[in-house]
């Protein structure tokens, strides 16, 4: 095939027909026919950057493919679909330090051009100047099937590597600079030409200067205050302000990073409307919660501390929502609901739950807020985990020891699956003048994975039941990077995508 002109360049969107065309030419196996339109569109919007193309003559006959990723946060046991997660591509990470190729292919008609090799040193190029320490790569063996009767992978590898074996990848890959790290087995499914294996190929960037922030440089060791808050009858809302400030003083003296309220803590100013119905009660309380949210962000500026504001009924258009708020140190805030609304805000309050499942960026790393039984759906905090949560917050208000049962119980799991720091913050006392909020049991807790960095019980710290009180606990999150990788099991690693998925409904906003 002669060419005139041969261009390296970004992929577009308008390259999506081109681009289809050529992969049908060159796979001829499901498993690997899998850039469709809506799979691209994905990867361009995800890292528009990290997706190039080679033209001949105008037409886009090859691509390649990558990601950044947080190579901590995987093992040298990984498979294909873990760093692709189903082609949703949620594990591309801008602040990671390796650019794994996901793809590279030369339609069948323009080999022998050698384009792959412009391909892989504009990747190079890349990797450079993203000051990435390296690319690393899954490479299939597609000739081994010619020799699996007669030799091991391992065996095949190393004929590759002194060209006793020719291997259309692999002989290509070694050649342009890349080590084989490890033999993976089982790293992409449905590859019959590679039996299944792939070589775990790293490319490493010599230019590579690791960036020392002097100010503001992530957090390792992160410092949580979890308020015990004993509900007790006010006067009006400068009461509640005195005790708000007073928590957020006395965790900020021990500079905590976080300081997290229980759900409903201003449940003692329904008292003024307990002449109404519950449901008009409650209501009544919501016209409250934004001056409550305003102060709570005056407190997070003044007191250097980020603020979860527990939760507070707040009406919108109409319906009632169990809300909170993260109100940052910067000034920063933002809201989440309670997704899960119980049987009884149902029936007693006519709450309506929220729809939004997500993680919020702090100056400590992705956190997670789920509002008390929000944390008895393990779905939820899946999805919180896989978009990056270290550490889940989980405010709650339990009447009786079987609800705060559930809550602690649950909690702990959540911590265990999804290999994260789960804090919970409730209420205690009575309320002998407010319908529907007389009694209140909680113990609050900071819970923690189970292995042998953490503590054997998967408790790292509580609080004494039915006592107000401020607990002061420090999280390690170097502590779980290094379990996602070299933990006893690897509990979200080892989830077989090959036979169960989770995914996210992306509803409409409600509100």
């Amino acid at each position: 095939m002669e060419a005139n002109h041969v261009e390296v360049r970004h992929l577009t969107h308008e390259d999506m027909s081109a681009l289809r065309k050529a992969s049908e030419q060159v796979y001829q196996d499901a498993p690997l026919l899998a850039w469709t339109e809506p799979v691209v569109n994905t990867l361009l919007t995800k890292f528009p950057d990290g997706q190039l193309c080679v033209c001949v003559d105008g037409k886009v006959v090859g691509c390649a493919f990558s990601l950044i990723i947080d190579y901590s946060k995987f093992s040298d046991e990984h498979t294909y679909d873990q760093i692709v997660t189903g082609f949703s591509f949620k594990n591309h990470d801008p602040n990671g330090d390796v650019l794994y190729g996901i793809e590279v292919f030369i339609h069948p008609d323009y080999r022998g051009l050698r384009l792959a090799r412009r391909l892989y040193d504009a990747r190079k190029e890349l990797c450079e100047n993203l000051n990435l320490r390296a690319i690393m790569a899954g490479g299939r063996m597609p000739n081994y099937t010619d020799y699996a009767d007669k030799l091991s992978a391992k065996q095949y590898i190393e004929k590759v590597k002194v060209r006793e074996i020719h291997d259309p990848v692999l002989s290509f890959q070694l050649a342009n600079g890349f080590h084989v790290r490890k033999l993976l087995k089982g790293y992409l499914r449905g590859d019959t030409q590679s039996q299944e294996y792939a070589t775990l190929l790293e490319w490493a960037n010599i230019y590579y200067t690791k960036s020392v922030k002097l100010i503001n440089a992530p957090k390792a060791e992160v410092r949580l205050g979890l308020v015990q808050w004993q509900m007790r009858n006010m006067k009006d809302i400068n009461q509640l302000y005195e005790q708000m400030e007073f928590f957020v003083d006395a965790v900020s003296d021990y500079k905590s990073d976080f300081i997290l309220f229980p759900e409903l803590f201003a449940a003692p100013l329904m008292e003024h409307y307990n002449h109404l119905s519950v449901t008009e009660s409650i209501r009544q309380l919501a016209k409250y919660t934004e001056t409550i949210r305003d102060k709570f962000i005056e407190f997070a500026i003044a007191y250097n501390i980020n603020i979860i504001t527990g939760s507070m009924p707040y009406l919108i258009d109409g319906k009632l929502y169990n809300s909170g708020f993260l109100c940052r140190r910067d000034g920063s805030w933002e809201q989440y609901d309670k997704v899960h609304v119980t049987p009884a805000e149902k029936r007693n309050w006519a709450m309506t739950g929220g729809n939004k499942v997500e993680v919020f960026d702090t100056d400590c790393g992705k956190i997670g807020i789920m509002i008390c039984y929000d944390v008895e759906f393990p779905e939820y905090a899946r999805l919180l985990s896989d978009q990056g949560m270290n550490i889940l917050f989980v405010p709650f208000l339990t009447d009786t020891q079987n609800g705060y049962t559930r809550v602690r119980h649950c909690a702990m799991a959540r911590a265990i699956e999804n290999e994260c720091y789960v804090a919970i913050a409730g209420a205690v006392g009575n309320l002998a003048r407010v319908n529907n909020m007389d009694i209140q049991y909680a113990q609050s807790a900071l819970f923690t994975p189970s292995d042998f960095a953490f503590p054997t019980t998967g408790i790292k710290a509580e609080a004494t039941p039915n006592s107000e009180m401020l607990l002061i606990v420090d999280v390690d999150l170097d502590a779980l990077k290094e379990l996602h990788t070299h933990g006893s099991v690897n509990t979200m690693k080892d989830r077989r995508h090959d036979v169960y998925q989770l995914s996210l409904v992306k509803a409409s906003d409600k509100k």
